[in-house]
């Protein structure tokens, strides 16, 4: 999770920086919104990762709760073989 909101920051640096000089701006501005939107960057990035993870982990659940247990499905309830 750290590198996806390391990544998070580095394209949020990036393309705010790009945007920046596109707009001829000053560099301290330059600088002051491409900080303001690696840490918003990292921060989406984060708040992503968490839920994309988060569905992952429900859907191997579901798929091992999806297969049958042998070792229950050939004993009997009665306990007789």
């Amino acid at each position: 999770m750290k590198r996806l909101m390391i990544l998070g920051g580095l394209l949020g640096f990036l393309i705010s920086t790009g945007l920046g000089l596109m707009q001829d701006c000053s560099g301290p501005s330059i600088l002051w919104r491409a900080s303001v939107s690696a840490a918003a960057g990292g921060l989406l990035f984060r708040w992503w990762c968490s839920i994309w993870i988060r569905g992952l982990r429900e859907s191997h659940l579901a798929k091992l709760n999806a297969i049958p247990n042998p070792v229950a499905a050939s004993s009997s309830p009665s306990g007789k073989p």
